[in-house]
């Protein structure tokens, strides 16, 4: 026997349990002991006899979690207000609020508001995110106009882009086009940033692998560079639904006449706690169900991010 058989020999239950893969939680317990050996029986936990169940069980287990939360507080919320303990005025309770919904779905006003604030954040996310991408792939691979756009357009991100509103009405005046731009130019440099940087930092290796493999030109890019950049991509793009949510409301809010936006400042002027809280809770579902959309649609294009739909599973 070889002195590294018997090293191996020597350890026993430790140099069994080595041998184990370490994804698997099994349970080891000794069977029997003699004077030169030990005999281990290896008990499969419940995930490991059956992954799609455990699976499955993990995931109502998360739906049930992130319900509790909401139902609570609303829970909470309606008896404070059918108590009295706060101002119905300006808290209203939520079977109010619902009672309010209701109406404004009956009457068509809420799919009328969804649908232009919705129409809003999808043309000019689109096209600010696909105008980011571009610029950012461009730059990263060309390090002359990098330094030559660079420093520009770094100094225009640090403006607020709500403050460039009052310009955009100057130019364009009134209408959907302001709303628009501003949208698109925000998305532009979440978009922008976080592309050139996907692409600055990927690994060497890979390019040279590639280039091992004669993998040069257009397909480098379509097997090395965009597989490389697309995580980071989803990322930025979950953070871009979410401010591209928030800059619509707020430009709605200063010049719309429908949307989401509107009808809650429009609500606020009539004193009418309702509608607004109708408006408000809608903008919530609204950024909370499209970043699920852009992780479930990430999960599927890109299954080799462990980070992109992770608390998916």
């Amino acid at each position: 026997m070889g002195a590294a058989e018997a090293r191996g020999h020597g350890r026993g239950p430790e140099g069994s349990r080595s041998m184990m893969t370490p994804a698997l939680h099994s349970v080891l317990t000794e069977e029997a002991t003699t004077s030169t050996s030990r005999v281990w029986r290896i008990t499969p936990t419940r995930a490991e006899l059956d992954p799609v169940g455990h699976g499955r069980r993990r995931r109502r287990r998360k739906i049930m979690l992130g319900v509790l939360t909401p139902v609570v507080l609303l829970a909470v919320w309606e008896l404070a207000a059918q108590l009295g303990w706060i101002d119905a005025r300006f808290f209203p309770g939520p079977s109010r609020i619902f009672a309010a919904a209701i109406q404004m779905i009956a009457s068509g006003q809420w799919f009328l508001d969804v649908a232009v604030t919705l129409r809003t954040i999808g043309t000019a996310s689109l096209a600010g995110f696909l105008a980011g991408v571009i610029v950012g792939v461009l730059m990263g691979a060309v390090s002359t106009l990098r330094y030559l756009v660079e420093p520009t357009l770094s100094a225009f991100y640090t403006i607020p882009k709500i403050a460039l509103l009052p310009l955009m009405l100057l130019i364009f005046g009134i209408g959907d086009t302001p709303g628009y731009l501003l949208v698109g130019l925000a998305i532009f440099f979440i978009a922008w940033i976080s592309t050139l940087e996907a692409v600055l930092t990927i690994p060497t290796g890979y390019r040279e692998a590639a280039e091992a493999f004669g993998v040069k030109g257009w397909r480098s890019f379509t097997h090395v560079v965009l597989p490389a950049i697309l995580p980071a991509i989803f990322v930025a793009l979950r953070i871009a639904v979410g401010q591209a949510v928030l800059i619509v409301i707020m430009v709605e809010y200063l010049m719309g006449a429908n949307g989401i936006g509107y009808r809650i400042w429009h609500s606020w002027s009539l004193f009418d706690a309702n509608t607004m809280y109708v408006g408000i809770v809608t903008v919530a579902l609204l950024g909370y169900l499209l970043q699920l959309l852009v992780r479930a649609i990430g999960a599927r294009l890109v299954p080799w991010s462990s980070g992109i739909g992770a608390s998916e599973k």
